[in-house]
Parts: structure tokens; C-alpha cells; sequence
């Protein structure tokens, strides 16, 4: 076949593919129209206030504004970088997401394993609805509820350890407790409702390999641990790329309804010390080049994920 044979089936080719991309959106017009609501809102809310970022290579003066301000270039970076308490704060950070990450990932695929064993409908039903609760409470409220039960002076808790001869123990004013207690609320609040990714995975698993592995005389727990588990192996590996993504992040809404001055050597993490910088000191400049280096470092994190998914599942998130 010569080549010019061959370029004529190209443009042939190409111009099908041209064809029927134009029908195909002809076809679904009224679904691209749906769309743009959607797209205007990432355009005006995601977007364009991305312009801002240019504020962390200025001196950035309110009342100059962006053209009046001084650009400083990286000052603002290295004065980051140089900041004792800005290490500290990083190490916060890092500490309490670990925490989190380690003690409370594991805990709702152990409540979706769990639930898929019981059989009682009813049953299951108000086991899901008592632990999704605490999802729809606001951290102000959850922050409200634990200060009073954890209070040292007529907390349930205190009261407690006061019963069997132990001293009161102040948990929001002290250091060495401190990030127990927001590790402990935010897995209490949120494990039940993370459930329900998984829950909706093994719901997604075909029964006849249940049915095959009973036949065979495997028990409940032999098929939670070859079946059930293995076939939410991917799903348990999307959300933990996910979440290496917001590994920065700490849970800021949480801390800020919490915590106290007395803790923020253990309980500042870099989201409190934007707010407190930028809003608290009005240092616009240096709370986005703070805020800038935790989103930079958060997409790092998400594509380092992506590239181990491929090593260990063999496929990628994206």
C-alpha cells in the first residue's frame, strides 16, 4: 500500500471522527447544557480567586492593593522556611495527620466489614443511622458537647477518674492530651460516615462468589477476609491517595472550635496559623505563601499516591 493510500485513509478516518464527535454533541446538547451552570461555578469560585496567589510574592499592602503593593520575589518563602514557629506549627500538622490517618483510616473499613455480616435488616439500619449521626452535628456543637464531658470540674470523664482516686484532668489545656482529643472526636464524628464509601463497595461485589465459597465450605470470616476484603482492595486504595492529598490539612474547622492559646504548642496546625496570621496579624503576604506551600505540597502528596496505586494495584486513580 503506497503512502499516499494511507494518508488519504487518515484524513478519511479523521474526518468520521470529526463527524461523529459534531453528532454526538448535537446528539447530547441539552446534557452539555447542564454543564455550565457547573462550570461557571468552578470558573468563578475555584479559579479565579487563584489570582490571589500572586500576594505571596508581594509585600501586600491593603490599601495599595495588587498594583500598588511591592513585589518581593521568594522574601516571603524564605522568611517561611526560617520560621521557628512555623516549623513548629509544620510538625503539628504533620503529627495530628499521621494520627488520624494511622488510628482512624482503618476504622470504617472495619465498620463496612462489620455491617455486611449482619443480617437483620432492621438491626443494620439503626446501627448505620446512630453512627452516621454525628457527621450532620457541627464541630461547634461536637466542640461544645466534649468541653462539657470533658470538663475537669463535673465532666462525665473527670468524674470518673475522680471516682477511682485519679486527678482531674484538664484534656483542652493540656499539651500531652490535646491531640488525643482531636484525634478521638474527629474519628467518632466522621468514621461512620466514611463508612459508606466502602459499604456501597462491597455492596458492588458479585454474590455468586459468596455462593461459590459457601458451596465450598468457607465460613463468614474466610469470605470477609477472600472475598469481601480483596474486592474493596482498589476503593480502600482511591481514598487513601485522597487523603494523602489533604495530609496538610489537619482538620482546621475542628482545631479553631477547640483550641486555646495554652495549646498551641501542640494543636497549631497550618490552617489556624493562616487564619491567625492573615486574619488575626493581617500579614496577607505570608499567610498565602504559608497557604501556597500547603497546596503545593498536598499536590505532591496526591501524585506520589498515584504513582505507588500503580506499583501496588497495578492501575492508576486518574
Amino acid at each position: 500500500m503506497s503512502v499516499r493510500t494511507l494518508e488519504v485513509k487518515q484524513r478519511v478516518g479523521t474526518a468520521k471522527v470529526s463527524k461523529n464527535r459534531g453528532k454526538l454533541f448535537l446528539t447530547n446538547l441539552d446534557l452539555y447544557v447542564l454543564l455550565i451552570p457547573g462550570l461557571l461555578f468552578l470558573l468563578l469560585f475555584k479559579y479565579t480567586p487563584m489570582y490571589g496567589i500572586i500576594i505571596a510574592f508581594m509585600d501586600f499592602n491593603i490599601f495599595d492593593g495588587f498594583t500598588g503593593s511591592k513585589w518581593v520575589g521568594l522574601a516571603q518563602f524564605e522568611k517561611l522556611l526560617h520560621s521557628e514557629e512555623f516549623m513548629q506549627v509544620f510538625i503539628n500538622t504533620l503529627l495530628i495527620s499521621l494520627y488520624k490517618l494511622v488510628l482512624l483510616f482503618p476504622v470504617p473499613i472495619i465498620i463496612a466489614l462489620l455491617l455486611n455480616e449482619v443480617r437483620k435488616s432492621w438491626f443494620k439500619r439503626s446501627i448505620q443511622t446512630i453512627i452516621f449521626l454525628p457527621h450532620f452535628l457541627s464541630w461547634v456543637i461536637i466542640s461544645g458537647l466534649f468541653i462539657t464531658i470533658l470538663s475537669p470540674s463535673g465532666g462525665l470523664v473527670n468524674n470518673v477518674i475522680a471516682f477511682f482516686g485519679g486527678t482531674p484532668i484538664s484534656f483542652f489545656l493540656d499539651n500531652d492530651y490535646f491531640r488525643s482529643v482531636l484525634v478521638f472526636t474527629a474519628g467518632w464524628k466522621e468514621s461512620g460516615w466514611n463508612a459508606i464509601i466502602f459499604i456501597a463497595a462491597i455492596a458492588g461485589i458479585e454474590q455468586e462468589q459468596y455462593e461459590a465459597a459457601s458451596i465450598d465450605g468457607a465460613g463468614r470470616i474466610r469470605q470477609m477476609l477472600h472475598i469481601t476484603l480483596p474486592g474493596i482492595v482498589p476503593t480502600i486504595i482511591l481514598i487513601l491517595v485522597l487523603r494523602l492529598g489533604y495530609l496538610l490539612e489537619a482538620g482546621t474547622e475542628q482545631i479553631l472550635t477547640m483550641y486555646n492559646s495554652v495549646v498551641y504548642q501542640s494543636g497549631d496546625v497550618i490552617g489556624t496559623y493562616v487564619y491567625r496570621i492573615g486574619l488575626g496579624q493581617q500579614d496577607y503576604s505570608f499567610s498565602t505563601a504559608v497557604g501556597l506551600f500547603n497546596s503545593v505540597i498536598g499536590f505532591l502528596l496526591i501524585v506520589l499516591g498515584n504513582e505507588l496505586s500503580k506499583k501496588v494495584v497495578k492501575r492508576s486513580i486518574w
